[in-house]
């Protein structure tokens, strides 16, 4: 009699707890994933829509001759495009890029392109994933984007360098979206572990701005180079939310809502602290910048608010049901709004007519700040026992003394080393890291030239 008295009672709590689900997942919000988040400053949000006109530029054929431009332009000066590389130069290795000398803003730019859904080679890339066996600078990240960085890195090292030592004085960033954006934070990471390759160039100099970004490296690796990597999500965008491997998305690409509502379930059942204790499991890399624009019940998209943090947990664990979560994901939504967003902005700071000595000061206390709030991360990282998260290597500590070796990796006379390519570079560090027969000190990536 019991057992027959049971049933009901349990297939009502069943039934209760899927409307519970079901009730938060629909009145649940991008904007309450940021809410306790702070709001930025234009000083610090100022590169986000100037970076992504610039991406946008990599999608034209003539840039003397622009058709997709914005309104207003690229505000690129053709000029000052140092090389440009399109499919037929990559040879599928990597989407197209271009890099830029910004001589207005005092910055070398790289800029990659998103995804193109009519090349193959851009979806081997995705492919070449094997998540969680590509072990890079104690985490993990995705193979076949930490693969095109390493192309990248071996096709432009020497004009990088050159561009460098000859503008000390400028900063040397790289931005992409959506696919490009996994390569550009790739690119980022490399770069500030090997800095010896471009002249000693201080890390301070380097930064990456990856745009509606791919879930590409673990969260100890996300959280360490926060100070280095800035990630730019728009309102409801699925791409940085979703853990499903890249491939799997883009093979599902024409039943997506489907297979976001199966994941969005299936996360939902998994406890956080299972997830943060998965040191395999991939993020959106660095500091985030979340622009939120349209509000729960409200028809229509409001004046956009960036907010700012480096997250820990709570970092764009959970997808969002909205029939945005594609659209957000457009390089031409997230520029239009980043730019809105950044004319209040500055609109706001005019009307309270800060003095210039005011403004420095306020630079000042900014960079303070972050500095702060990313030692607070890589504290709070160790409090929750994220993997790996006390690692010694020098990018959670700031400190700019990193030799860049292996620990007991011979030393030998300039004469006698040998030329080595970033990707020889990168699958000789897999090899060692995997067998376990080295011992990583500061760096992943042997310091070979």
């Amino acid at each position: 009699m019991s057992i027959i008295c049971g049933v009901p009672l349990l297939e009502c709590v069943c039934c209760l707890a899927c409307a519970r689900w079901a009730w938060k997942r629909c009145l649940r919000t991008s904007g309450h994933e940021s809410e306790t988040w702070g709001l930025a400053s234009g000083d610090e949000f100022e590169p986000t829509p100037r970076l992504c006109r610039y991406i946008l530029a990599v999608y034209e054929d003539d840039l003397e001759h622009p058709l997709y431009a914005p309104p207003g332009g690229y505000g690129m000066n053709p000029q000052w495009v140092v090389r440009r590389k399109m499919y037929r130069d990559t040879r599928g290795r990597v989407p197209p890029y271009l890099i830029y000398l910004d001589h207005d803003h005092e910055d070398i730019v790289l800029a990659i392109r998103g995804l193109n859904m009519a090349r193959e080679s851009d979806y081997a890339v995705l492919l070449d994933n094997r998540l969680g066996k590509r072990k890079f600078d104690g985490g993990y990240v995705h193979n076949g984007l930490l693969r095109a960085a390493g192309w990248v890195l071996d096709s432009e090292c020497d004009i990088l360098k050159e561009l460098m030592e000859k503008y000390p004085s400028y900063t040397l960033t790289f931005a992409g979206h959506s696919l490009g954006s996994g390569v550009a934070a790739m690119l980022a990471m490399v770069v500030v572990q090997n800095r010896d390759k471009l002249g000693n160039v201080e890390r301070k100099r380097i930064r990456c701005y990856a745009i509606a970004p791919a879930r590409c490296m673990s969260l100890n690796l996300a959280v360490r180079y926060a100070d280095v990597i800035n990630s730019v999500v728009l309102q409801d965008d699925f791409l940085p939310r979703t853990a499903t491997p890249l491939e799997d998305i883009f093979k599902s690409l024409f039943c997506l809502p489907c297979l976001l509502c199966a994941r969005c379930m299936r996360d939902t059942c998994i406890p956080e602290e299972a997830m943060l204790r998965d040191p395999r499991r991939l993020y959106a890399p660095g500091r985030l910048y979340h622009i939120v624009e349209r509000k729960l019940c409200r028809w229509g998209r409001y004046p956009p608010v960036v907010r700012t943090a480096v997250p820990v947990d709570g970092r764009f664990e959970h997808i969002v049901l909205s029939c945005n979560a594609t659209s957000d994901h457009a390089i031409l939504w997230i520029q239009k709004e980043a730019q809105r967003a950044l004319d209040l902005m500055l609109e706001k700071e005019k009307t309270m007519e800060i003095p210039p000595k005011q403004r420095m000061e306020r630079k000042e206390t900014l960079a303070r700040e972050h500095s702060e709030e990313h030692k607070a991360a890589l504290r709070r990282a160790v409090t929750l026992s994220i993997p790996d998260a006390h690692s010694p290597s020098a990018y959670g500590t700031f400190d700019e003394n990193s030799t860049g070796t292996w620990e007991g990796s011979p030393t030998t006379s300039s004469d006698s080393k040998q030329k080595m390519s970033w990707d020889e570079l990168i699958e000789r560090v897999f090899e060692k890291s995997e067998s376990g027969h080295m011992v990583l000190r500061r760096s992943t990536i042997i310091d070979a030239s």
